[in-house]
């Protein structure tokens, strides 16, 4: 159990780890007390049990927003988005006294994972967000610092959940069951934004910054960065995503919402139990009920040191691509497509992808030739800006998709209680904590 629950805390700080606090050269800085301390004129927005988050903290939070919607948002924008940026810096500031009063220490190697994890979702060669980082005037060293803040989080949900929250066979039983019974009933993809409020006084706040994260997602804004900005869930560690459920398993105002809105729309703000919710619909289907093509491959990924110029190649990549040419015609199965995956395959590109569902893919040119490849054949060199992969195709089967594994079961229940848990470690965090907000963050 203890490796399904490290997934789904962790999973992938990796969209998350955009939206942890980002500041300029004039955020907080630690004093040698270790309280916070300002640099001159930089100004203080609020301060967090002594701990201070300065006004240019939460400028560099929307420069970030700015930065990963694409779009240029205008003054009376950000001006809107301010006050809640400040709320969500109080409570990300909270979760990191609890992480350094546990003494928890995050690993560089955890750390630079997160970063590659984060390039990988976003579709980035290896370097580009720091890059993007340090031209958007964001500090990379504070970065890593909130990296390993968010990770240490995350060690402080699994240390709490113990074998008192585990799942049990008969959990999973429970509910293999009760899907069972309710075959042909419509289920939804979902992802979801969260905007909570934690004091009635700020409704109104709360509102005005949700019909502004929408009004920039229906201009465009990608939905798992602004998630992983914004939402104030665990969902958010993965862009957002809450994944197949039913009208029944979410607020009844959502599911209301579910039965009439189109395939790929977002939500106006929906008033739920402790804020607003920003909901986008994925994708529908029928419980039990979604014939599809499952595909199993294994690749080979050899990576570039340097992203690929098409027009100016350098030495290495040219060597690279004879390298693979070699490599594609020399394997005949799966198991030699592992072997030398071995070699030149890392964690951002695992041998095994897991399955996939061929009617999914894109582009289609590339599904087409996943759909027709001969079973053990490799492919030539596919090559991409950071790196050239060689896939072998291992087996299609046509299989119901609308159903969940035993893994899939507990990996979700696991999530209902990591949620649950962490809302409550922050709610008392807030109550116990002395918090002093100077202003509205501008």
């Amino acid at each position: 159990m203890s490796s399904v629950l490290a997934k789904c805390v962790r999973h992938a700080v990796a969209a998350a780890v955009l939206g942890l606090v980002l500041a300029s050269p004039g955020h907080a800085i630690a004093a040698p007390d270790g309280k916070g301390a300002v640099l001159p004129g930089a100004g203080i927005a609020a301060v967090v049990n002594a701990d201070v988050i300065s006004k240019d903290d939460v400028e560099s939070r929307a420069r970030l927003f700015a930065m990963s919607t694409g779009l240029p948002l205008a003054g009376d924008v950000l001006d809107r988005l301010r006050p809640q940026i400040l709320r969500q810096l109080v409570d990300e500031r909270l979760r990191i006294q609890e992480v350094q009063s546990r003494k928890i220490v995050v690993s560089d190697k955890e750390i630079a994972s997160a970063i590659r994890d984060i390039e990988n979702r976003n579709h980035m060669p290896s370097g580009q967000l720091r890059q993007r980082l340090a031209a958007a005037g964001v500090s990379q060293r504070t970065l890593i610092d909130q990296i390993r803040a968010q990770l240490g989080w995350n060690q402080i949900l699994r240390d709490s959940l113990g074998q008192k929250l585990a799942v049990s066979d008969t959990d999973i039983d429970d509910q293999l069951r009760l899907r069972g019974q309710q075959t042909g009933q419509q289920e939804y993809r979902l992802a979801e934004i969260f905007i909570p409020i934690d004091d009635p006084a700020n409704t109104a706040d709360a509102l005005r910054f949700a019909e502004t994260v929408i009004r920039e997602l229906r201009a465009g804004a990608p939905f798992a960065l602004v998630a992983a900005q914004f939402s104030q869930t665990q969902t958010a560690l993965e862009g957002g995503e809450i994944g197949w459920v039913q009208s029944a398993q979410v607020d009844p105002e959502i599911g209301r919402l579910l039965a009439t809105m189109p395939i790929g729309a977002v939500s106006n703000p929906v008033k739920v139990p402790g804020g607003f919710s920003i909901v986008a619909l994925h994708a529908k289907r029928e419980l039990g009920r979604d014939l599809a093509t499952a595909l199993t491959i294994r690749q080979a990924f050899l990576g570039f040191t340097t992203p690929l110029n098409p027009n100016a190649p350098t030495d290495e990549q040219r060597q690279m691509l004879e390298k693979a040419k070699g490599l594609s015609a020399s394997i005949h199965s799966c198991e030699q497509m592992e072997q030398v995956a071995k070699t030149y395959n890392n964690a951002a590109h695992p041998v095994d992808p897991g399955e996939l569902r061929l009617e999914g893919v894109s582009p289609p040119p590339f599904r087409q030739l996943l759909a027709t490849l001969p079973i053990g054949k490799a492919t030539q060199p596919l090559v991409s800006q950071d790196g050239i992969a060689i896939i072998t195709v291992c087996g299609r089967e046509q299989k119901n998709m609308a159903t969940l594994s035993r893994p899939e079961v507990q990996r979700q229940l696991l999530n209902e209680r990591v949620e649950l848990l962490s809302r409550q470690m922050l709610r008392d965090l807030r109550r116990q904590a002395n918090i002093d907000i100077r202003g509205r963050g501008a």
